[in-house]
Order: C-alpha cells, then sequence, then structure tokens
C-alpha cells in the first residue's frame, strides 16, 4: 500500500505541476514576444486580472469557457494597448507604465465586477472547461494521466514552445523580429518597420497574458476573486529571465515553479500543523532565488527597456 501510495502521490503531483504551470508559461511567452522586441512589459499582473475576469464573466453570461478565454484574449489586448501607446508612440518609461497598468487593470476589474455582481460574500461559479483526454496516449501508466489528460488550453500551451522557438530561429520573420529587440535603428535601416513590430509584438502580449488570466477562471478554478492571479505575472516575468530568453529555458522555469506551487498545497494539506502562510511562500522564494543566483549571469536583448525614436540618429 505504501508503494501505491507513493506512486498515486508523484503522479497527482506531477499532474499539478503540469496544470500550475500553464497560466505561468502562458504569460512567460507573452513576456518572451514582448522583450524580444524590446519592450519589458511588467504589467502582466493587471493584464492577467482583467483577462480573468473578462474571460469569467463570458463564461458565467454564455455558460461557454471557450467564448471566455475568447474574452480574455480581447481584453488582454486592449489593456495593453495603453501600454503600447504610451511607450511605443509616446516613448514614455515601460517600467513605470507597466506597473500603472498593474494598478489600473485589477481596480477596473475589481469595479465591474463589483457593480455586476453587487456586493457579496458568495463566489458566483461559472461553467469550467472540460478536460479532453487524448485517446490512446492517455493509457500510458502514470504519464499519460499526466500529460494526456488536459483542456485544451494546456495542449496549446505547450504547443507553443516549440512553435515559438521555430520562429525565432527558423524563420526570417522571427529574425527580423529578434533584430528589432537588438539593434532596432539597424532593422529599421534593412527595411523592418520598427514600431508596427512593436505593436504586433504588444498584441501578441496582450492575447497570451489575457488568455493566462482567462485560463484562471475557465479552466483551473470556476470563479472570479480580487487577487486570483496571486502574483502569476511577476513569477512568469522572473521565467523569462530564468530561461535566458528562450522558450525551452521558460519552458523549464515555468515547470519549476508549477512545480514548487503544485507541492506546497500538498504539503499544507500533510503538515496541518504548519502555518499555511509559510508553505505558501515557497513558490515565491523559489522565484526568488532563481533570480539571486540564475537570472545575473545573462542580460537580455540589448535594446530592451529603451524607448526607439524613429527621428533620432
Amino acid at each position: 500500500m505504501e508503494t501505491v501510495f507513493d506512486i498515486i502521490f508523484i503522479q497527482e503531483l506531477l499532474l499539478s505541476t503540469v496544470r500550475m504551470a500553464t497560466p505561468i508559461l502562458i504569460v512567460a511567452l507573452a513576456e518572451l514576444y514582448s522583450e524580444r522586441a524590446g519592450l519589458v512589459n511588467i504589467g502582466l499582473d493587471g493584464i492577467m486580472t482583467f483577462g480573468a475576469l473578462s474571460g469569467f464573466l463570458i463564461c458565467y453570461i454564455t455558460g461557454n469557457p471557450y467564448l471566455g478565454i475568447l474574452a480574455g484574449a480581447i481584453s488582454g489586448i486592449l489593456i495593453n494597448m495603453i501600454y503600447a501607446f504610451c511607450t511605443i508612440h509616446l516613448g514614455a518609461e515601460q517600467i513605470v507604465y507597466g506597473m500603472a497598468i498593474n494598478i489600473f487593470a485589477p481596480a477596473l476589474a475589481s469595479f465591474i465586477y463589483k457593480i455586476y455582481f453587487g456586493i457579496s460574500s458568495t463566489l458566483v461559479q461559472a461553467t469550467l472547461m472540460k478536460t479532453v483526454p487524448i485517446p490512446i496516449l492517455n493509457k500510458i501508466p502514470v504519464l499519460g494521466v499526466v500529460f494526456f489528460n488536459h483542456t485544451p488550453i494546456v495542449y496549446i500551451a505547450y504547443l507553443l514552445v516549440p512553435l515559438t522557438y521555430v520562429f525565432f530561429s527558423k524563420t526570417k520573420l522571427g529574425l527580423n523580429y529578434k533584430a528589432i529587440g537588438e539593434f532596432p535603428k539597424a532593422a529599421e535601416s534593412m527595411g523592418i518597420n520598427v514600431m508596427l513590430n512593436k505593436y504586433i509584438a504588444c498584441i501578441i502580449c496582450g492575447i497570451l497574458a489575457g488568455i493566462g488570466g482567462a485560463y484562471l477562471t475557465t479552466a483551473y478554478i470556476s470563479t472570479y476573486s480580487d487577487g486570483v492571479v496571486a502574483g502569476r505575472g511577476f513569477i512568469a516575468l522572473s521565467a523569462v529571465i530564468f530561461g535566458r530568453w528562450m522558450p525551452g529555458g521558460v519552458l523549464l522555469a515555468a515547470l519549476l515553479f508549477g512545480f514548487t506551487d503544485a507541492l506546497q498545497l500538498r504539503l499544507q494539506v500533510m503538515s496541518s500543523g504548519t502555518p499555511y502562510q509559510l508553505l505558501a511562500m515557497i513558490p515565491y522564494l523559489s522565484t526568488l532565488f532563481v533570480l539571486a543566483f540564475f537570472g545575473i549571469k545573462k542580460a537580455g536583448p540589448k535594446a530592451n527597456g529603451k524607448p526607439y525614436f524613429r527621428e533620432e540618429r
């Protein structure tokens, strides 16, 4: 029985790791596309929060979680366009406006939620996205349940990793895109529209970050509450740094943070005498540890965080 319990425990831990890593992975890829174009967007938490609220509302109204995901993507674009206009068109400080998004978007989401549902201590429930097992593969012992028994959003999130690698490393468009984050003036001299590509980067970032937020309220839990994102946007930001601005590295970082999150939940159940606040700190402490020991050894794209003005020489 002890062996069976160990296997079940490990299987459930790995299954939760894959699920909990999914929103971090999606949002980390959003930041990767943004930073590869020279835009450091620390407003991921705000975009995720508004995406979570939009996804939940549409899912609650229509009963369709897929429409909720679409709503999250659209709302992510709308919120991120504020950041895009201020940082690309006006050349404003990216960190400042990223923090502004983190303040504005959650406040707006909370306001809309209270206007629609009123002030109540009861959490409203919406339809949760159903899992779609992959035939044959889901029958593989242990691994089948861990990797092939998820919602479609999980499969899409992990499929985006190789697609992103191919885009950045094997296509001309991807190489041009990366050039914008390294030396935008040289890219402009080669006929690449830097401003347009930066706006496209913000659209991609908004879509993915919004979907990451909507995933939380349509495929992970079935309700919305203030603080539902719980700092995952900042963890995704650190995943990009830890992953060395590469899709494969970002995947490993997301899985690491997903694992620590899944582990602390199980430790809470196993160690009921331990204050849960201490165990809940594990994912965030691991983030600090990773940044302190692994995040300072390599810089990102050279033009990262720097405003670009076409008229400058």
